[in-house]
């Protein structure tokens, strides 16, 4: 039972990951993206292959599966601009599958069908993360989950966060209040995609072994679940939803009837999660976070109207 809630956290860390770059995408500015799977697939075999062919430690692969993400982001990013709603969701996961076949048949570089296995553990001043050992390689993910998390939660405080707020409510009104609509669509996809290199090479270390068969759009549905049933436009409500979905998905092995429930019991419980919160509670379970405007500015209302009364007296 304690290994269960142990892999369950793991996987919640890694998803939530995912989850958030799918919530600057998605939540702040407003576009549906089903490529995740796409950018976590690049991030596992971006670290597989620089550990096993080139004898790279997992921290040097680290920045790079999620520069090489970031890029994939903005080449999916460009041409997709113009495209809004269902059109944009069919391209991106177009784009997932691309990536997913690719990695299927560039046989000499990934491998294949077989996959890359025997990736060397994680290795920090000696001490040695061991997939093994569930509830050290847990300290190793969060660390990084919370790191992630603090930098997501500062630029949605940004003037980026606001920028991508506008977009997303009305993109005609931001681009004449002059907000360079194009660059912050891109820069959301960049980053969204960074984040689940990230998780892609968390995946990789933790499983020790990678294959396409991991990387399915199964998985862009589920942390478009995570995010839809946490709350869009609120990240550590979409950490709490990739945690009920984790544990929605491990629920049976819990308590003993993995062999009673089929695993495609899986997708009709997500497609069904999605259906009943678009129809009763579409703001997520804790909703979005709203931004006080009167905090941002350091003026409360009837501070402002005492301002503005002691103006109109001196006139």
């Amino acid at each position: 039972m304690w290994s269960f809630f142990l892999l369950i956290m793991i996987y919640t860390g890694i998803y939530s990951l995912m989850a958030m770059g799918q919530n600057v995408i998605t939540g702040y500015a407003g576009m549906l993206s089903l490529c995740q799977a796409g950018f976590f697939a690049v991030g596992s075999y971006a670290t597989a292959i620089l550990c096993v062919k080139c004898g790279w430690s997992f921290w040097a692969t680290l920045p790079v599966a999620a520069l090489l993400s970031a890029f994939l982001g903005l080449l999916i990013g460009l041409p997709t601009l113009r495209l809004k709603g269902d059109y944009l969701a069919i391209a991106t996961l177009g784009f997932g599958e691309i990536v997913r076949n690719v990695i299927n048949n560039w046989d000499k570089l990934t491998n294949g069908p077989m996959g890359i296995q025997r990736i060397p553990m994680v290795k920090l001043f000696g001490y040695t993360f061991s997939p093994y050992r569930k509830g050290i390689f847990l300290i190793l993910v969060w660390v990084i989950v919370l790191a992630c998390y603090f930098l997501v939660t500062r630029l949605a405080k940004s003037r980026m966060g606001r920028a991508l707020e506008a977009i997303r409510e009305d993109e005609i009104a931001a681009d004449s209040m002059g907000i360079n609509v194009t660059l912050y669509k891109v820069a959301a996809f960049v980053i969204g995609a960074a984040l689940a290199g990230i998780a892609g090479s968390l995946q990789a270390v933790f499983m020790l072994s990678v294959s396409p068969g991991t990387y399915v759009f199964m998985v862009s549905i589920m942390v478009l679940c995570m995010v839809v049933l946490g709350g869009m436009g609120n990240f550590f409500a979409v950490i709490v939803g990739a945690f009920i979905i984790q544990f929605i998905s491990y629920f049976p092995q819990l308590v003993g009837l993995s062999s009673v429930i089929p695993p495609q019991f899986k997708q009709i419980l997500f497609g069904l999660i999605l259906v009943l919160m678009m129809i009763y509670r579409p703001q997520g379970m804790l909703g979005r976070s709203m931004r006080s405007y009167d905090k941002l500015q350091g003026i409360s209302k009837p501070g402002l109207l005492a301002k503005l009364r002691k103006k109109g007296d001196a006139r």
